[in-house]
């Protein structure tokens, strides 16, 4: 953002107000059912057919207009070389904090996009998959940092994304359970060339230039024909991971092959502590020194306020 002498200011960004984003939809509205809202609800996030229809609606729009021009393209460049080519996956990163509600935001995005015209199909990866195994963390005295960006196999990811983009008919990704906060041996996830791909997690926007390295350097986000941040005020996403944290202590947490099993008896004191500290030791620094300076280097950045709804957007000017 740059101010001048005469007071204009400019930004790379066009800010929209929620009360303007939600008449931008020009597209009819999709039919959702509640038993689709239910599937696509997250813990402790309110997800309401009012916030689909004014936020993702209207944001459906828009990337339809992008995927649109992205094929018209494809077009233009089979004539230009005159073959046929396939097209390749028109790929959407997702990026944002922990507790900021990428995930939801992304599985929406994933059901609505599918209700376009053609009904595309999209697919969703989330780089949890990608992390290395917790005895590879444990190895190199990690565990602790894990969703830091050396926690992650970014070689294997970048080469996912790269067969993705090079038109390989069948690509594979890890599969990541919370449940036992580890890799799942032996269990892939197969993408067959879908129209399009959401890749969502913290550090998709990271572009890590540290540590020694020669010859070109390629970067996640390299292959992202969109990307979006999901935003929060750091004291909301503290909020959020509380909650988060103390409704999972009451839930997933009880089942004896949790690995947060050990957390299970403890009362709302000590949940309520546990979690403070979880969060200030390890996923606040992380937000401050590695996720949040991404943010502006999104197509587009989604704005939540208090109770994890959207009051407003900016989107980058073209």
């Amino acid at each position: 953002m740059v101010k001048t002498d005469n007071g204009i200011t400019y930004s790379p960004f066009r800010h929209v107000t929620r009360d303007t984003w939600k008449t931008l939809n020009g597209h009819p509205n999709y039919v959702l059912a509640d038993e689709d809202i239910r599937k696509l609800n997250a813990l402790n996030e309110p997800l309401t057919m009012q916030e689909i229809e004014e936020v993702y609606f209207p944001l459906s729009h828009l990337l339809q207009l992008h995927i649109n021009s992205y094929r018209q393209l494809h077009g233009y460049t089979n004539s230009f070389f005159d073959n046929h080519t396939k097209r390749l996956p028109f790929i959407i990163g997702i990026a944002g904090s922990v507790a900021a509600g990428k995930s939801t935001t992304a599985r929406v995005l994933q059901k609505v996009l599918s209700l376009a015209p053609g009904s595309p199909r999209v697919e969703l990866i989330t780089t949890d998959g990608f992390l290395y195994p917790n005895s590879y963390l444990e190895s190199k005295g990690i565990l602790n940092r894990k969703g830091f960006p050396e926690s992650y196999d970014t070689r294997r990811l970048l080469g996912f994304l790269s067969d993705i983009k090079s038109g390989k008919e069948l690509v594979s990704a890890p599969v990541y359970s919370h449940l036992v906060y580890d890799i799942i041996p032996d269990e892939l996830h197969w993408v067959a060339q879908p129209d399009i791909l959401i890749v969502e997690g913290i550090n998709v926007l990271q572009v890590n230039v540290k540590g020694k390295h020669r010859g070109p350097r390629v970067f996640v986000s390299d292959f992202f024909d969109y990307s979006i941040y999901v935003d929060a005020s750091p004291e909301n996403l503290q909020e959020w991971y509380t909650r988060r944290f103390e409704w999972l202590r009451k839930t997933a947490f009880q089942r004896a092959d949790s690995y947060f099993h050990r957390y299970a008896n403890l009362d709302e004191k000590q949940s309520a502590e546990t979690a403070a500290s979880i969060w200030n030791e390890i996923n606040k620094p992380n937000l401050v020194k590695n996720i949040l300076p991404t943010r502006f280097r999104a197509d587009l950045i989604l704005e939540k306020g208090s109770h994890h709804f959207v009051k407003s957007v900016k989107v980058r000017k073209v």
